[in-house]
């Protein structure tokens, strides 16, 4: 028997830890969320309640990227489109990020530019990207935060926009190259990037692919994030 037939696969050794570490994460949220119920309600708030909702919100998106990271390099991530009303959608959304909003005094809109009320893509996959998104937007936004549905050259496109500084300019001119190495002075890693860009590429229709493109400006000034949905 060779070395490399020995033992465990390393990836499938690393997917089952990142597993039994979101179900560790999760349990820890829901004991938190019942120990602040109990709380009075003058202590359900602050700065620090605030850090901790957006790190739960912050873990728990980067394992669920390194899992369906995995399960992409296996072929095992499954794609399910189906319609979903798109204004559902947007609310979903923000609806689970709502205490994080709350406690970094981020005031979140959305809207709908598009006459057709109805998206065709894979719910769960677009969410795990979005939700990504809103929570690094949370991190650098000023005070609003904006997500909005429309159509361009036949594409559903999903936006969010804040008006925080924006990305940086490394990041706007290799944006073709997603994994771009870990940033010494913000810590990022891209694979946020990589992900999203990965899972649009999953949604192909006429042999058009989806694909993310992210820009500063926007309506609100600060960083736009785009998801091209064929």
């Amino acid at each position: 028997m060779s070395q490399d037939n020995q033992g465990l696969d390393f990836s499938t050794v690393i997917a089952s830890t990142v597993h039994d570490l979101k179900n560790s994460l999760s349990a820890l949220i829901q004991s938190h969320d019942q120990w602040m119920a109990r709380l009075p309600e003058e202590w359900r708030s602050g700065t620090e309640q605030g850090v901790i909702e957006h790190e739960f919100r912050h873990l728990n998106g980067m394992l669920v990227q390194l899992l369906g990271l995995y399960k992409l390099g296996v072929n095992q991530l499954p794609v399910c489109p189906d319609y979903h009303e798109l204004d559902d959608f947007i609310e979903a959304q923000l609806a689970a990020h709502q205490e994080v909003l709350q406690h970094n005094d981020i005031l979140a809109t959305w809207r709908v530019e598009t006459d057709n009320p109805l998206g065709f893509f894979d719910r769960e996959l677009v969410a795990s990207v979005i939700a990504n998104v809103i929570t690094n937007a949370t991190r650098y936004a000023g005070h609003t935060l904006l997500i909005s549905i429309g159509e361009e050259s036949e594409q559903l496109v999903i936006s969010v926009n804040d008006d925080g500084p924006g990305y940086p300019a490394r990041m706007l001119e290799r944006q073709q190259d997603y994994v771009q190495g870990i940033d010494s002075q913000s810590g990022s890693t891209g694979l946020g990037l990589y992900f999203a860009a990965r899972i649009a590429a999953l949604h192909e229709r006429n042999g058009v692919r989806g694909r993310i493109d992210i820009a500063n400006g926007g309506v609100l000034g600060g960083g736009l994030f785009r998801l091209y949905l064929p």
